[in-house]
């Protein structure tokens, strides 16, 4: 006779499991939980607890320890299925073997391959991004800028420096960005080296030098470094050979050509051009810093320039007698000294684009060749040597780092001191180019005044 699914289950004798007899299991009154034991399956229990809840679990000795592991809820699992699970982790527990422990291993094991797995589908613009937000914090705004300018997507409208294409040139690394990061192998690089070498082989070069530095930093982080060879592969040689070695540049302006290219820049039919070109001479400062220049970074009471200085972060320069001249005879149209021409306005509030092209067009009216604007600069270094300036004022003006202790911890220069220099330095350039220019007449006659 079938019992009522009132009728008490016996818990103190094993029985063989049936689907009427879980039903009818309670856990007694008093007690928190009771366990129904199998007859067949003597690791096998039924677990009943106050709230009705039943579940099939594993109970064995392993030593003098009691092992128990909930194996599943009886209504997911058949009592066939839970017989099976309990005589295969009675296997285990014969080999000497903890069911949980080997459990904790096989999740860890799935653990770690999942992390593999997630590891192996980043990309390199993920990880750029990471690089770049990490770093950040310990780089100057013009390395900084670097790799953002090299990464850009690109395909943006622009009215200027497209050459001609009307939208923005994607940066050479931005390529590489969508790329898994296990991709970028020296074969990958050596490729795309050889691509954008063939494009622009310093922009290339530089490129290069950033993926260096970021693959450098994966390698220190675990979670990229696991998909990375053991060696850096912007380093291989496959890739370093189509890149090449960066040619010395050596152009600079003779002394007797200082007259052509004056007299040349000075006939630009754009005067903003012009000034910041005879600016660029005669302050030795790089081009980017020139073009940074504010009206609030020009002191009219002490006549001097604070450059915005890629090294150390600014440094103010003497504002000599004929570039306070130069400066006095601009507009005033925005904040930046070498304003924009454009009427547009998006541009008219930015600093106008670097003159390359109007510098080439006065270097060929010169009879001048090769000559960069960054060579305006290693111009103002070797033309001093004619006047056997201390090479400690030089660099200082410049924005050269100290090259002798004495020079780093001993020697502080005031204004005053390098203007004694530096006007030396202008009156003699500007002598040697011919112009005729009275410091004291421009002091009476200028335009400068100082920003409130």
């Amino acid at each position: 006779m079938r019992p009522l699914k009132t009728a008490p289950v016996d818990l103190s004798v094993p029985q063989e499991l049936t689907v009427g007899l879980i039903e009818r299991l309670k856990c007694p009154e008093g007690k928190a939980q009771a366990f129904l034991r199998d007859r067949k399956a003597p690791a096998l229990r039924v677990r009943v607890t106050t709230s009705g809840a039943k579940a099939y679990v594993f109970e064995a000795k392993l030593g003098r320890q009691t092992i128990r592991r909930t194996i599943g809820d009886v209504r997911s699992w058949t009592i066939e299925g839970a017989r099976t699970e309990a005589n295969r982790l009675r296997v285990q527990i014969d080999q000497g073997a903890d069911p949980r422990e080997v459990e904790r291993q096989k999740e860890a094991e799935r653990l770690a391959k999942a992390a593999v797995a997630v590891v192996q589908a980043v990309t390199v613009g993920e990880a750029w991004s990471a690089y770049i937000a990490a770093r950040r914090p310990r780089w100057g705004e013009h390395h900084y800028k670097d790799h953002i300018r090299k990464s850009k997507a690109g395909g943006t409208p622009a009215v200027r420096g497209t050459r001609g294409r009307g939208e923005t040139v994607a940066g050479p690394i931005y390529p590489l960005l969508s790329l898994k990061l296990r991709e970028l192998t020296p074969t990958a690089l050596s490729r795309w080296a050889e691509k954008e070498t063939a494009k622009a082989p310093t922009s290339a070069r530089l490129s290069w030098r950033l993926v260096r530095g970021f693959l450098s930093w994966c390698a220190e982080h675990p979670q990229y470094a696991q998909v990375l060879p053991p060696q850096n592969p912007a380093k291989a040689k496959v890739v370093r050979e189509v890149l090449g070695k960066p040619k010395v540049r050596q152009d600079a302006l003779q002394r007797e050509q200082l007259a052509a290219w004056f007299d040349a820049v000075r006939q630009l039919a754009n005067p903003m051009a012009a000034a910041y070109l005879q600016v660029l001479l005669l302050t030795g400062a790089r081009p980017g810093e020139i073009l940074a220049l504010r009206w609030a970074d020009v002191d009219i009471k002490w006549r001097g320039l604070t450059i915005r200085d890629k090294v150390e972060g600014e440094r103010i320069i003497p504002l000599t007698s004929y570039v306070a001249s130069l400066l006095g005879s601009l507009p005033r149209v925005n904040e930046w000294v070498f304003a924009s021409p454009s009427n547009e306005v998006k541009m008219a509030s930015k600093a106008m684009s670097t003159p390359h092209k109007l510098h080439d067009r006065a270097c060929r009216v010169a009879g001048i060749e090769g000559l960069t604007l960054h060579g305006l600069r290693r111009s103002f270094k070797s033309l001093t040597e004619w006047l056997e300036i201390p090479a400690g004022i030089v660099a200082q003006i410049m924005g050269h780092k100290p090259s002798a202790t004495a020079e780093k911890h001993y020697t502080v220069r005031p204004l005053d001191l390098l203007r004694l220099h530096h006007e030396k330095i202008e009156a003699w350039i500007l002598a040697q180019a011919g112009i005729e220019f009275d410091p004291q007449e421009a002091a009476t006659n200028r335009k400068l005044r100082a920003v409130k």
